[in-house]
């Protein structure tokens, strides 16, 4: 009986940084002997492929594309390869797969088609952002987008607060780049001065900047987040 190929969860950069300086070279030595790829985008999967190993033959890649248009009939399709004794490499557009991120449905029927699931180290948004809030890294959430509807959102996020507040819990969330503004006006109109807020925004980035403070020093001091990747963490003590 033919062996099952593995599952590889291969992270990415979270921007246009060097691959070198946020990936551990095993990254690098798995993506050349892989062939067999499953990806959000082919064309932005390429380019890493390209960035971080040169000398892969481009021509000799296959990719499976998933994104929210793929149907579950697609997915059940994508493992082929790996019941055929071949192993695959599961790509996330920026940072770790299968973390707020469609890959997770892959995953999902890998375990259950007895496909052995191995998780690559790399960069993680949510991850690094907490571990340079300063707020508890011992019980949080990640919530991942808040309602579009700006009531909706200004309710959720009192709603978060006290969340923080009932259970000593640091809420993390994301928003669309291009809101991340208005995200911040409404955070500050919307919670106690005393609320801590950290503001996580283009990490491992040469524009990486990390900051926490209460509400009451946002409110005086604006940062320009407009359609830059950013994390943010609520808590209230």
């Amino acid at each position: 009986m033919r062996k099952n190929g593995v599952l590889y969860l291969i992270p990415t950069t979270l921007g246009e940084s060097n691959p070198e300086d946020v990936l551990p070279v095993l990254v690098k030595k798995h993506i050349e002997h892989l062939r067999f790829y499953i990806a959000e985008n082919e064309k932005t999967a390429r380019r890493f492929i390209k960035k971080i190993s040169p000398e892969t033959k481009q021509a000799t890649l296959q990719f499976s594309v998933l994104n929210k248009y793929t149907q579950a009939e697609e997915k059940n399709k994508f493992l082929n390869p790996c019941l055929s004794g071949e192993d695959i490499g599961l790509l996330s557009e920026a940072g770790c797969p299968a973390v707020a991120d469609p890959g997770a449905s892959i995953v999902k029927l890998a375990h259950e088609k007895d496909i052995k699931v191995v998780p690559l180290v790399g960069p993680s948004s949510i991850i690094l952002a907490l571990m340079s809030s300063g707020l508890n890294g011992q019980n949080f959430a990640f919530n991942g987008y808040l309602p579009i509807d700006r009531a909706n959102k200004k309710k959720e996020l009192k709603r978060l607060e006290k969340l923080s507040f009932q259970f000593n819990q640091a809420q993390l969330f994301i928003e669309t780049p291009y809101r991340n503004n208005q995200l911040m006006e409404d955070i500050c109109a919307s919670l106690h001065d005393s609320t801590s807020v950290c503001v996580a925004c283009d990490l491992t980035l040469p524009s990486e900047f990390i900051k926490t403070k209460p509400v009451s020093y946002w409110k005086k001091n604006s940062v320009d987040l407009h359609k830059k990747p950013t994390l943010f963490i609520i808590q209230k003590f």
